[in-house]
């Protein structure tokens, strides 16, 4: 099956980016571009593409006022995969596998990650159910609205994590790490924006790499005058930076 596309940016170098991208996949093929919201609802209801790369922020009709119309209609919608400069968009949600988040600026392999879900969608017709928990999850992100789940890949699945089940989260470049029932799932999402959904207590930023659950937490071990290490619950040993050592120290006072 070929995939078709449309690329939808107010930026001419982003759709150009995807453009090249699209050119390389072999199963996937473009069927053109449009650079406002308004267009693309043009486009899609005329060119009817698979799947749709849509910015969020676009003048006028921005990327979810264009999901919100696709959604009002009868017939299936296509795919989306959200574009966005602003990590302050990326949700929880985003990591189910029907509809995917990029970040921009983003690399080949992340982008085939995001074409290889919305083939996945399309040939399980998921679409309409796509486009209404990108909504909600846009429509959710508030600032300081914290999730309750987050939903993690498990081969061909997509699971809602709960938040009492997650141990620990490891920042790993553009991923984040969740630690939870001894074992990890990848995450495209960063551990900031993790954080900023993530209740505290019981969650803890004690490095700019990883964040505890104080639940699953069994010690605090000092290392020097400086510096502490989290011993976990489960064995695992979880570095403290230097500042959050400190802020410990003084709240323990």
């Amino acid at each position: 099956m070929t995939l078709t596309t449309l690329v939808v940016d107010d930026e001419p170098l982003a759709r150009r980016k995807l453009a090249a991208l699209i050119a390389d996949v072999p199963w996937a093929t473009s069927l053109g571009e449009a650079s406002d919201g308004a267009a693309a609802l043009e486009a899609i209801d005329r060119l009817q593409p698979d799947v749709v790369f849509l910015d969020v922020q676009m003048p006028e009709v921005s990327g979810v006022d264009v999901v919100a119309r696709l959604r009002r209609r009868n017939r299936t919608p296509p795919a989306v995969v959200f574009t966005t400069a602003y990590d302050r968009h990326a949700v929880t949600a985003f990591e189910l596998g029907a509809v995917d988040y990029l970040l921009k600026p983003f690399g080949a392999a992340r982008f085939l990650t995001a074409l290889e879900r919305a083939r996945f969608t399309t040939l399980s017709r998921g679409g309409a159910a796509s486009i209404d928990r990108a909504l909600e999850a846009f429509t959710d992100a508030g600032e300081g609205r914290a999730c309750d789940r987050i939903f993690v890949r498990d081969g061909n699945s997509v699971l809602p994590l709960p938040l009492r089940e997650v141990e620990r989260i490891e920042a790993d470049d553009d991923y984040s790490r969740i630690h939870a029932r001894g074992r990890y799932h990848l995450v495209g999402l960063r551990i900031g924006s993790l954080e900023q959904r993530l209740p505290n207590p019981p969650f803890l930023r004690v490095h700019r790499s990883h964040i505890v659950n104080l639940d699953y937490v069994g010690r605090l071990v000092g290392l020097d005058d400086s510096r502490f290490e989290v011993h976990m619950k489960n064995g695992a040993l979880v570095p403290v930076s230097r500042a959050r050592s400190q802020e410990i120290r003084r709240r323990s006072r």
